[in-house]
């Protein structure tokens, strides 16, 4: 994926996590989608500087830089958002495209991705990042609405309420 393609992933899952995490669509979900949107940008361009230094999708596209992103507000209290950024940018590289990435680099240098990917310069690189970015929602979705419901139905029949 290309880096315009991973500013359009963020800004349009900032859209939509704003909309997840704050439905209303008053103040308050635009206020979510600003707080949710600048770190997780951020966090989408973030793993490209490997372009300017060390191997492109290897050197800032793996698990551990991924951990540290995620551990960082736990040490320091701030960056909690970036992760989803990262993370988003994985994705887009791994589904997304036909290279895929390093994740366990410098342990295993192999690149790995889906058979789905599309080149970097095709003209279906766009559609491609809709429909990731479309998915990745839709699995946000699942983990804010469904996801708890059922263990509340669950543990609702467990007590014979």
């Amino acid at each position: 994926m290309n880096k315009k393609g991973h500013v359009l992933n963020a800004v349009l899952l900032s859209l939509g996590l704003g909309y997840i995490l704050e439905p209303s669509g008053s103040l308050e979900t635009f206020r979510t989608i600003l707080v949710v949107g600048v770190p997780v940008t951020l966090g989408a361009l973030f793993p490209d500087v490997d372009t300017e230094f060390g191997k492109h999708r290897k050197t800032l596209h793996n698990l551990p830089i991924l951990a540290g992103f995620y551990a960082f507000p736990i040490f320091f209290g701030n960056l909690e958002f970036v992760w989803i950024g990262i993370l988003t940018h994985y994705v887009l590289d791994i589904a997304g495209s036909k290279r895929g990435i390093a994740l366990f680099y410098p342990l295993w240098k192999k690149e790995f991705g889906l058979p789905i990917g599309v080149a970097v310069s095709s003209k279906r690189s766009d559609i491609m990042m809709v429909i990731v970015t479309v998915a990745e929602l839709a699995i946000v979705a699942l983990f804010v609405f469904e996801i708890p419901q059922r263990g509340f139905e669950m543990s609702r029949q467990m007590l014979g309420v």
